[in-house]
């Protein structure tokens, strides 16, 4: 294969030729690895990569408006005032992106009075080293002046958990970018759906099922760019195959034909994030993105300068997501805390008080443009066409005690939004 109409061959589409060459088809979960974070020709790993705002190939909540970072920072503290108000905190974000989030939750604690002088540590789980030096240069001055350590760790197992520290955790647009396999039900189990080249007639794997029949959740105005790639079905069940359709019971009951997308990966990040926070201490967890509280058949996509591509499109030069079982999730880490929602992005911010915050920023603007600025940034994020129901915000929280003896399993805006519908039904 060499380069034709579509541009030349990416380093990664190389790797992913030698790799065919000598074992065969490849996984979806060893596309998006190498895609992402190949560590030199990965997407995430290269420094001329904006990827993120105006000048990247997507713009996240954070960028938008300060007011995202603030209503989570909001959210956290309350259950940290909760459980135990007496001991310290750390806060923990996995994929902090340019450090913008992180930023705006510092921000607030610094001027919370009860949050003052309690926080100790910040961890950040980044495997990127031109991603770490864009979040050192953004919260190197709240480290000095807030006399807290910056600590950046490749992986969520290398935070040890702290048994007299309150632990929160969040997770935005962390888990979309997680590795994941593709299987399909058939008459002999679940099988997977691997990645081969086109026209390599050494490949005797039969076709998948009609991509007509699977594509309720194929990404709109989607351009393809690519034809070199197509996917193939093993002719037999695999040990990974079989392990993935077993990962939850939501699975048992799927006909054959059904091609759903599993996150080994979310499952083994969601199981840390429960052994985190379930400690002595105790902790808190919100974990933002988009999806829904179900499997997913064919939401993987491709970004490139804010248009959505054919997966397959210029591996290594895009940003390749999909969309978050949050089912899967909850069930991943049910045993260690409670888990509440999700909830839409729009419910989540309306609940936490964003129209109120939105209209105090607007009174002390200094000038229309940035009061409209203002308005324009808080109005997207609750869209309720766009942002504010394609994202969905899970919590979660240590299921100690707090600190009077209350309940903390009854977690605003969680708790009471979902008793609510209840009594509608």
């Amino acid at each position: 294969m060499s380069g034709d109409s579509f541009g030349p061959l990416t380093d990664v589409e190389k790797i992913m030729l030698d790799s065919v060459k000598a074992t065969g088809p490849i996984s979806f979960s060893t596309f998006m690895q190498l895609s992402l974070g190949h560590p030199t020709h990965g997407y995430y790993m290269k420094p001329e990569h904006a990827v993120f705002g105006t000048q990247g190939d997507f713009i996240t909540s954070p960028e938008i408006s300060q007011m995202f970072g603030e209503l989570v920072a909001l959210w956290m503290i309350k259950q940290w005032m909760d459980m135990n108000v007496k001991i310290p905190f750390r806060v923990v974000e996995l994929g902090p992106g340019r450090g913008t989030l992180m930023n705006d939750i510092l921000r607030v604690l610094k001027q919370l009075p009860a949050a003052r002088g309690k926080l100790k540590s910040i961890h950040l789980v980044e495997s990127s080293a031109a991603m770490r030096a864009l979040q050192e240069g953004k919260l190197r001055k709240a480290s000095q002046e807030g006399n807290f350590q910056i600590l950046w760790h490749d992986a969520i197992e290398e935070i040890e958990p702290e048994e007299e520290v309150f632990t929160m955790l969040v997770a935005h647009e962390f888990f979309d970018a997680l590795p994941v396999n593709v299987i399909e039900r058939t008459q002999q189990g679940w099988n997977e759906v691997l990645i081969a080249p086109s026209n390599d007639p050494s490949i005797k794997y039969t076709m998948p099922s009609s991509d007509s029949d699977q594509n309720s959740d194929s990404p709109p105005q989607l351009h393809r760019t690519s034809s070199r790639w197509t996917r193939v079905l093993t002719p037999t069940p695999t040990a990974s195959s079989t392990l993935l359709g077993l990962a939850s019971p939501r699975f048992f009951s799927l006909p054959v034909g059904t091609r759903i997308e599993v996150s080994r990966a979310s499952m083994n990040q969601a199981r840390g994030i429960g052994k985190l926070i379930n400690t002595k201490g105790g902790g808190c967890a919100l974990v933002i993105d988009y999806g829904a509280d179900r499997a997913f058949n064919d939401s993987l996509r491709a970004f490139k300068q804010h248009k959505i591509v054919d997966i397959f499109c210029s591996p290594g030069e895009c940003d390749v997501t999909t969309n978050v079982d949050f089912a899967l999730l909850k069930e991943s880490m049910a045993d260690l805390v409670s888990t509440h929602g999700p909830l839409s992005q729009r419910t989540f911010l309306m609940s936490m008080g964003i129209e109120i915050r939105a209209a105090a920023l607007v009174r002390s603007a200094s000038s229309l443009e940035r009061k409209k600025a203002i308005e324009d940034g808080a109005s997207r994020l609750i869209d309720p066409l766009g942002m504010g129901e394609q994202y969905k915000v899970l919590g979660a929280v240590s299921k100690v005690m707090g600190e009077e003896g209350q309940d903390v399993g009854e977690v605003w805006p969680f708790t009471v939004i979902q008793d609510s519908a209840q009594q509608s039904i």
